[in-house]
């Protein structure tokens, strides 16, 4: 009998934790394809999100016109700079990716962007890779 029970404790502990380190981190993926709809508004959420949840794991997919506000020297519609805040969200643990075959389709080099970001071959196999793995979805 001895024995039932400690494999049971063993087993409870085991769960425990696995339930624990499940609630850790929020996985999340946020979609823009179209920088001047989503750009701003994304950045602020992404951050709104960061300062209710900082353990949230957020991967930013671009593609199509979202890939714009990434490029060297982009600004926003007031003249900001968006290369300041994807900079203060990559300090915080976000990535920032971008599509590379819109880079194909837009003769687009990677040496054009800011060095926070990275690359993925596809934006939305991207996306539904990070789906299935349990990331949230959302398109600002």
């Amino acid at each position: 009998m001895p024995n039932i029970r400690i494999d049971r404790f063993v087993a409870v502990i085991v769960l425990c934790l696995a339930a624990a380190s499940s609630w850790a981190q929020d996985a999340v993926v946020y979609h823009i394809d179209d920088m001047s709809l989503q750009a701003l508004k994304g950045l602020r959420n992404i951050r709104n999100h960061l300062d209710v949840d900082p353990a949230a794991k957020i991967t930013v997919v671009t593609h199509a016109l979202g890939v714009d506000f990434l490029l060297d020297g982009a600004k926003d519609i007031n003249g900001g700079a968006f290369a300041g805040p994807v900079a203060a969200l990559t300090a915080r643990g976000v990535k920032f990716e971008i599509c590379e075959i819109t880079l194909k389709n837009r003769n687009l080099k990677k040496e054009q962007f800011i060095q926070e970001a990275d690359f993925t071959p596809s934006g939305v196999v991207r996306i539904a890779k990070l789906q299935k793995q349990g990331a949230a979805y959302i398109k600002p």
